[in-house]
């Protein structure tokens, strides 16, 4: 038979050691220092935040802009000199430069010489109205001999007329019809007179008219004369206003032709042109008061005012604007710029280095008080005299 196993005895056990409770640690106050702290700032950073965006309106879409002239020829021709450099200060009516004026003033004399030839002739035709006048003096002399002959003609017909009749024969027949001849001769030379005045008169107005065609023609020559002179005035390329020059493309030896830009003239008068979003608009006034910083010179803020607004959006001045007139409309905040002028004592104490085309931030105080604006008033009437 089998024996059962006998019963293991059990092993002595050592003791579990307890586990103590952490103590309770001291708390962080550096931690919850550095949270209070950044709590402190994020609710001031928010509430400037806020803050702002309720009284103040600002773009950093903005830039410097100021008038640039063209300089470009008036003719054509080919450069002789230049008289300037880049960035140099020029007065209106400085010469920039000159061109070759030897066909301008070949033009010119030419004109002088058909001038003076049509002078000339001019002379020769006041010379032809005397002379003309001069016969038509000497045939009406002959028109008052002429009808002194025929005066006595017709007295000597009379005479033999009288004497030679039925009754008494004191003349013969002959010398009557020589009478009567001569009378009839002395009557046709009065005509033949008269004729050759008006032929001399229409003479004198045939002449006088060719005068006046000349003198009609030297008035023409003389305007012509008038555009040479300026065309060769033209050879001299001025400035047409006070400012610094920039962009000088013209070099001697080159030919220009008219309208052919050379150079540009940046005027000292310079201006802000901010573009603020159309949803910015209903608190902006002229008048208002901008605080101005230029990216170039963030060191020297300037101090400008709202001079007016743009007639119409950025994008209709566009060269291709948006046709939103489709079906897949997405409504895009536009931009409408406004003018900024500034102070004249600012932009002078910059010296020269605030120019067209530097970027800018424009913000604005929307808390201050619109400006007033002068009202025309109705005069009062004066009450009537009783």
């Amino acid at each position: 038979m089998s024996q059962a196993p006998a019963k293991a005895e059990p092993h002595n056990l050592a003791p579990v050691p307890t586990v103590a409770a952490p103590a309770a640690t001291p708390p962080n106050w550096r931690v919850r220092g550095v949270l209070a702290l950044i709590a402190v700032v994020a609710i001031g950073t928010g509430g400037r935040m806020w803050y702002r965006s309720s009284h103040f309106v600002e773009t950093e879409n903005a830039f410097v802009s100021g008038h640039v002239h063209p300089v470009s020829a008036r003719i054509s021709g080919v450069v002789t000199r230049v008289l300037v450099e880049d960035n140099q200060t020029v007065k209106a009516g400085d010469v920039i430069a000159e061109l070759d004026p030897a066909d301008q003033r070949v033009k010119v004399e030419q004109i002088q010489a058909q001038i003076a030839s049509a002078q000339q002739q001019v002379l020769q035709a006041d010379a032809q109205v005397e002379q003309v006048r001069a016969q038509a003096a000497a045939a009406s002399a002959q028109v008052v001999q002429s009808e002194a002959l025929l005066l006595r003609a017709k007295q000597d017909a009379e005479r033999f007329g009288q004497l030679y009749t039925a009754q008494m024969k004191a003349v013969s027949k002959a010398e009557l019809d020589a009478a009567n001849a001569g009378r009839a001769g002395a009557v046709a030379d009065v005509s033949a007179r008269r004729g050759t005045v008006v032929a001399a008169q229409a003479q004198i107005t045939a002449a006088g008219a060719a005068r006046d065609v000349v003198k009609a023609q030297i008035k023409v020559l003389q305007t012509q004369l008038k555009d040479a002179q300026q065309q060769l005035a033209y050879n001299r390329i001025l400035a047409p206003v006070e400012g610094r020059l920039g962009r000088r493309s013209v070099e001697v030896g080159a030919r220009v032709q008219p309208g052919q830009q050379l150079a540009a003239i940046v005027q000292d008068d310079v201006w802000i042109t901010a573009n603020f979003k159309e949803t910015q608009l209903g608190d902006l006034h002229p008048g208002q008061s901008v605080h101005v910083v230029i990216d170039a010179m963030p060191k020297h803020p300037l101090v400008g005012r709202i001079d007016s607004f743009s007639p119409a959006s950025g994008n209709q001045f566009a060269l291709l604007p948006a046709d939103n007139a489709t079906g897949n409309f997405t409504k895009i905040v536009q931009r409408v710029p406004v003018k900024i002028v500034l102070r004249a004592e600012d932009v002078k104490a910059l010296q020269g280095r605030l120019v067209p085309g530097m970027s800018a931030l424009a913000e604005i105080d929307i808390g201050q008080a619109a400006p007033a604006t002068k009202t025309a008033t109705a005069p009062v009437a004066a009450p009537a005299a009783h």
